[in-house]
């Protein structure tokens, strides 16, 4: 059985026979690339495979021709023609001021330096001044050969500091500055690929550059990094014998790229290596507070991220000075798309929460920041689900009010609720599904759209909430006859209705019954 790569971005120590790692195959799509174009970006979220794919870039321009015998490039590539690499990766360093930037840059341009045997004197006030441009033609020179040069995690030191805008524009400008001359080196260069998180404007970070192609949202290139699940059953089938593979989808697949949906292959990695154990690996390994800082901004209503729907141009409009949270999140892996939409020949793209690792874990996320429970979280975790199992309407109610009640007083009077009722509703939709309950909000249906369906193990809930309004809740749900969505379903349906009260920003009415003929009647 071969070995679990996790965490290995070298393509020759996965390669190693001595080593006998397991090892997905995207020379076809490395040679696809080389093929049609000189210059690419590419934008994937964190842990997706973008620096061992820049790797394996590097080992098919340097002719390392040993290393690919059985894979798909092998009798596709010239292996006598070699060409000098050049690799900048901004994956590690302290670039929380302007100093440690300057120093990372500088520590890159020396590495490669050193790499390429060049004799380049980095002291110099002309090297200095242009010192990214000067290691591009002395590497020409030396090697009488078009350079490679290829670009991991272009944008760290900017996304280091996203929750500070000043020190973040300084990163951007030096960048910009150090970028700029790919541009005009042009003559230099045979390729260039530059991999990031975050899709920041042409404009802003390469200027000039326009023969940059993005191929992030490009079908031919969609499982450029990722496994898709023929992948999985193929090169890892050995490990997952009597494994749940609907589940599996279920909780790790759904990155959506316009061709088939792939997995994070550090989730894929992690999970085989725990004996298949469903856990948050991903997740885990990240710290996603800086979707906090947004989302204070922002004031965004929770739910709606599986009700989004977007242009091209939200998705492409990033920068310092205007992030979107629909763009973050979708850059940094915590949305989606779920298709592509044609409004009258303009295309909008409706998004989604990928799968179950990541829905329960951003509800987990937006729940602490919604909620202030001071470590009492797990009974009334408890509480919550006992109500659901038992269709305990008093038991929950309790508890919901009781949630209430933890909020801080502060969410109120900086103005980060905009709109009571959608608070409330993101309240209870981010507890219920960090949990894990299948729960949906702006649930539609013929007559309109339910505020949240919660599907019990047993039974189904029909929610609606108010404010400042007692009684109408509940009627609404009559009125609209939510239920009859439900009733062919074979469960027990209940009708739930809660106020909420502006001045005590708590329950004020909570009124339930089982849904039953009765029930159609006014």
């Amino acid at each position: 059985m071969k070995k679990l790569p996790i965490g290995i971005a070298t393509f020759s120590k996965i390669r190693d026979t001595d080593e006998n790692y397991a090892y997905v195959d995207k020379t076809d799509i490395a040679n696809h690339l080389i093929e049609n174009g000189s210059y690419y970006f590419l934008s994937r979220p964190r842990r997706f495979g973008k620096s061992l794919f820049l790797d394996t870039l590097a080992e098919i321009f340097q002719g390392n021709k040993e290393l690919f015998e059985g894979l798909a490039v092998y009798d596709k590539w010239d292996w006598k023609q070699k060409y000098p690499v050049i690799r900048i990766s901004f994956g590690s360093g302290d670039f929380k001021n302007e100093e440690g930037i300057k120093s990372k840059i500088r520590s890159i341009i020396i590495n490669n330096a050193e790499e390429l045997s060049l004799d380049l004197d980095i002291e110099s006030p002309t090297v200095r001044d242009d010192i990214f441009g000067t290691l591009l033609k002395h590497t020409y020179k030396k090697y009488k050969q078009k350079v490679v040069v290829l670009i991991d995690e272009y944008d760290k030191p900017v996304l280091d500091n996203i929750s500070n805008k000043e020190q973040a524009l300084i990163a951007r400008d030096m960048l910009k500055n150090f970028y700029s001359a790919i541009k005009d080196s042009d003559r230099y260069i045979r390729f260039v690929f530059i991999t990031g998180v975050s899709k920041f404007s042409k404009m802003n970070l390469f200027s000039g550059l326009n023969n940059l192609e993005d191929i992030t949202l490009k079908k031919d290139y969609a499982t450029i990094t990722g496994y898709t699940h023929k992948n999985l059953k193929d090169v890892f089938g050995e490990r997952l014998k009597g494994v749940d593979l609907e589940k599996v989808k279920k909780w790790y697949n759904g990155y959506n790229y316009f061709g088939d949906p792939i997995y994070n292959p550090f989730d894929i990695l992690l999970f085989l290596s725990n004996d298949c154990e469903f856990q948050n690996y991903w997740w885990g390994t990240g710290n996603p507070s800086f979707l906090i800082e947004k989302l204070k901004e922002q004031n965004y209503y929770l739910p709606d991220l599986e009700n989004i729907k977007v242009g091209q141009e939200t998705l492409d409009c990033f920068d310092v000075d205007k992030i979107d949270i629909v763009a973050l999140l979708w850059q940094t892996g915590y949305l989606t798309f779920d298709k592509k939409l044609d409004f009258a020949g303009k295309i909008r793209y409706k998004m989604k929460v990928p799968n179950l690792e990541i829905l329960n874990s951003l509800n987990t996320l937006f729940f602490d920041y919604l909620i202030d429970l001071n470590g009492d979280k797990g009974h009334k975790e408890t509480a919550i689900l006992e109500s659901l199992l038992e269709n305990d309407f008093e038991k929950f109610k309790v508890t919901l009010t009781s949630l209430f009640a933890s909020i801080p007083y502060n969410n109120y009077t900086n103005n980060l609720i905009a709109n009571y009722e959608g608070y409330y509703s993101s309240v209870v939709f981010t507890f219920l599904a960090s949990l894990g309950f299948d729960v949906v909000a702006e649930d539609t249906t013929n007559r309109g759209r339910i505020d949240l369906t919660i599907k019990a193990p047993n039974s189904t809930w029909i929610i609606e909430f108010k404010v400042d309004s007692p009684d109408s809740a509940i009627k609404q749900i009559k009125e609209k006859r939510y239920f009859e969505k439900y009733q062919d379903e074979g469960m027990d349906i209940y009708l739930v209705g809660i106020s909420f009260d502006s001045e005590s920003k708590n329950i004020s009415d909570f009124v339930w019954e089982q849904y039953n003929d009765k029930s159609q009647e006014l």
